[in-house]
């Protein structure tokens, strides 16, 4: 599907799910080579940036969650920018672009008119739109944090494992899809330098802010989540040795009762024999016995 948005005497394309067609129809239009057009047809493992003579070709991946079953998680996009024009190629319907598509058309992203020269400052405002998404994605998980720190405390540490592992899985997710970003955009400064001269360096250090801003707030729910395993697991545990401390008393309490009935056993038995000597022996024996399991468990401090 084609999408087309114009700003003054600027042109925004966006391809979702592009046919061979419409893929055929963008090359020819806008004078677009066969190996892009060709990587446009598909999904790249890997972000990069190619420098052309008439424009800058980007490919990044964005991190979506997914509250269903598909665990394809990275959502790519593809940047053709020229001075006149910027082209967008993804492969699935991605919230943050549908958003932008929005205020471009009411032209509200675009206030501050009199700097947009060329597509360059369309890729700006973009981009910049992907990664405040991303951050509002993040600011979900905080949501889950602390929610998942209020129910550790009131005593639902067990119920709360799984759930941590599936935050940290999600946060694995945002990480791997982020992860080329720097060297990408640091590949970008040196492209869009030569392409559309220093003056968008200063745009290009905005667009790296708000990289460094999500990946900070990234990093710090890691660190929350991290903290917050630490606890789950020390609470845990100690709950597991109250319990096991609980099952000692309860055993102990247990044995005298176990010893009594097997010494009416032993009893009846060698009274039947006539010889009541081993009888003592064997009593003194269990005697001494539970003596001294009560002494190593007092040393212990099992008790």
């Amino acid at each position: 599907m084609i999408s087309k948005y114009t700003y003054k005497n600027l042109t925004w394309i966006d391809l979702e799910s592009p046919t061979e067609e419409e893929i055929k129809h963008i090359m020819e239009s806008h004078n677009i080579p066969l190996l892009v057009g060709q990587e446009m047809k598909i999904k790249s493992l890997h972000s990069k940036v190619d420098l052309y003579p008439n424009f800058i070709y980007l490919i990044l991946h964005f991190p979506q969650i997914s509250h269903g079953k598909d665990r394809d998680l990275e959502k790519e996009i593809d940047f053709i920018i020229s001075n006149d024009f910027i082209i967008t190629t993804h492969y699935e319907f991605i919230d943050s672009l549908h958003e932008f598509s929005k205020t471009f058309e009411v032209d509200a992203i675009l206030e501050k008119g009199a700097d947009i020269d060329h597509a360059g400052f369309l890729f700006f405002h973009l981009i910049k739109t992907l990664y405040v998404h991303s951050r509002y994605q993040l600011n979900d998980i905080n949501q889950l944090l602390k929610d998942t720190e209020r129910k550790i405390f009131e005593g639902k540490e067990g119920f709360m494992v799984a759930r941590i592992s599936n935050i940290n899985r999600t946060l694995l997710d945002f990480k791997q899809a982020l992860r080329f970003h720097k060297e990408v955009l640091d590949s970008f400064d040196l492209a869009s330098k030569q392409f559309f001269g220093q003056k968008f360096s200063y745009y290009i250090s905005s667009i790296v802010s708000e990289y460094n801003k999500t990946q900070t707030v990234l990093d710090s729910h890691k660190e929350i989540l991290d903290d917050l395993r630490e606890t789950n697991d020390s609470l845990l545990a100690n709950k597991t040795t109250e319990t096991m401390k609980k099952l000692t008393i309860i055993t102990f309490l247990v044995f005298p009762i176990t010893v009594i009935s097997d010494i009416f056993v032993i009893n009846k038995q060698f009274l039947d024999n006539g010889d009541p000597v081993p009888y003592y022996w064997v009593l003194g024996l269990m005697l001494v016995s539970s003596i001294f399991a009560f002494i190593y468990i007092k040393l212990k401090r099992w008790l």
